[in-house]
């Protein structure tokens, strides 16, 4: 069963990891705590139970970091987490930290976990990487991606209930200010209206090529039409109610906002996956309430509703004639 990682708060991500590494390591390990370095890190000292192997267990001092995101399908490969010789991305930052504990001898082992795909080249350049800089030997590292992750969790199924994490289709549950208004207000009338669609609602635009104007890949466009799509004919009969007329102009409001940002924006990305990404921080950074995990997928669906009808990015009819069914 597959969840919602991105819907975690950073805390709740972590307490995950403390939990799969008691499994892994021993019940001593100690939850993340910010050190006198300024980092965040989990901590074990003694014999492993079950890591690397039962029979040949590391031994001594074990450094634990997670490091959680809020975007989909994100790699440990793209440029703003890894990338060779740079100096700026979030792991190259943390390098020397890890070499300062490797010196200090607090530090024989280095486990990291994050909700983001490893591929196998990926893991093993930066594990290399990890090696040469910090000066921890490739056998006593340990990278661990949302693809081992969710192996765990199906291995230790009692972990997910003791976190608090849901299943990824778990339904809505009942804001900047205009958006969080919308996100309470829909979440709070919802189940009075009708449940969540069974299919998807008709498009009305070609949505291939709006991805293709506004550079969002296809794996991201899937992925959000995966989550999402089901609910936007149930966000649309909500914003039209009559009665909503005042969430309809905050909505109308939230997307001039949105609009402007992206085009201020926009130079600093290279697609609009990462547009994306960047409006849900700001989200999230600026409304206490929507960075709760009861709100955050609504507000992903709002979000992406925008998206879908065209109200934010570049429209097909700014570039051509015609309207297409959605693309499959």
């Amino acid at each position: 069963m597959k969840y919602a990682y991105e819907n975690l708060s950073a805390d709740q991500f972590e307490t995950l990891v403390t939990l799969i590494c008691q499994e892994l390591l021993g019940i001593s390990v100690q939850g993340f705590a910010r050190g006198p370095d300024g980092g965040r890190d989990a901590r074990f000292e003694g014999t492993a139970q079950l890591h690397p192997s039962a029979a040949a267990p590391w031994k001594g001092r074990v450094i634990i970091q997670a490091k959680h995101t809020n975007g989909l399908n994100k790699s440990f490969t793209e440029s703003d987490f890894y990338s060779s010789g740079s100096t700026t991305t979030v792991l190259a930052e943390e390098f020397p930290r890890i070499a300062s504990l490797k010196k200090r001898g607090e530090l024989d082992h280095y486990m990291l976990f994050s909700n983001r795909r490893l591929t196998g080249n990926g893991e093993s350049e930066i594990r290399n990487a990890l090696s040469e800089t910090c000066g921890v030997p490739t056998a006593s590292i340990y990278l661990c991606g949302i693809e081992q992750i969710e192996l765990w969790l199906k291995r230790f199924s009692e972990i997910p209930n003791i976190a608090g994490i849901d299943p990824i289709d778990s339904p809505l549950i009942v804001s900047p200010e205009d958006i969080a208004e919308i996100v309470s207000a829909f979440a709070e009338r919802r189940d009075g209206m009708f449940t969540i669609l069974d299919d998807p609602p008709v498009a009305r635009v070609d949505l291939a090529t709006k991805d293709r104007l506004n550079g969002m890949s296809d794996d991201y466009s899937k992925a959000l039409r995966r989550k999402y799509l089901k609910d936007t004919e149930q966000i649309r009969t909500f914003l039209a109610a009559p009665e909503n007329d005042e969430l309809l102009q905050a909505y109308e409001a939230a997307v001039d906002e949105f609009e402007l940002r992206i085009i201020a924006h926009r130079k600093n990305y290279q697609s609009f996956d990462q547009v994306m990404d960047y409006l849900i921080d700001l989200l999230f950074e600026r409304d206490p309430i929507l960075r709760q995990r009861q709100h955050k997928r609504l507000t992903r669906a709002l979000l992406f509703y925008m998206y879908w009808n065209c109200d934010i990015g570049t429209k097909e009819d700014d570039h051509a004639p015609t309207h297409e069914a959605l693309a499959s």
